[in-house]
């Protein structure tokens, strides 16, 4: 590195190879928790099959990103689905394949998938 320039340039490269988008206001979050719990329930292939579908997709109004423990433990993998101006969605007992249909079913067409909710989670109880 000869300047602060050219590391900008590879800060903002590599941000674009990893698929991440700076978190704008219209933006659609999705938001996994991977702390001790999640991880150990799965949440890992979970958060991967999120970057991957967003990525194959295409979907630049996407952000998918980890947080810590979301505090509903017995629920893990948890994602939570943020839209402008809509209410959280809250996704649970998640694996990859629901990971995709929820980009598909939800992010892409804009139908939450209800099956996979906290709510019909705690109505199944």
């Amino acid at each position: 590195m000869k300047s602060l320039a050219e590391l900008k340039a590879l800060r903002d490269k590599a941000r674009g190879d990893m698929g991440m988008r700076e978190d704008a206001p219209d933006n659609t979050r999705i938001v996994v928790g991977m702390a001790t719990c999640g991880i150990a329930a799965g949440a890992r292939p979970v958060l991967n099959a999120f970057v991957n579908e967003v990525a194959k997709r295409g979907l630049k109004n996407v952000t998918v990103s980890q947080t810590g423990c979301i505090g509903i433990c017995q629920f893990e993998p948890v994602a939570e689905v943020f839209e402008p101006g809509k209410e959280k969605v809250t996704y649970v007992k998640l694996d990859a394949d629901k990971a995709q249909k929820i980009v598909v079913d939800h992010i892409v067409n804009g139908n939450v998938v209800t099956e996979y909710t906290i709510g019909a989670a705690n109505a199944a109880k």
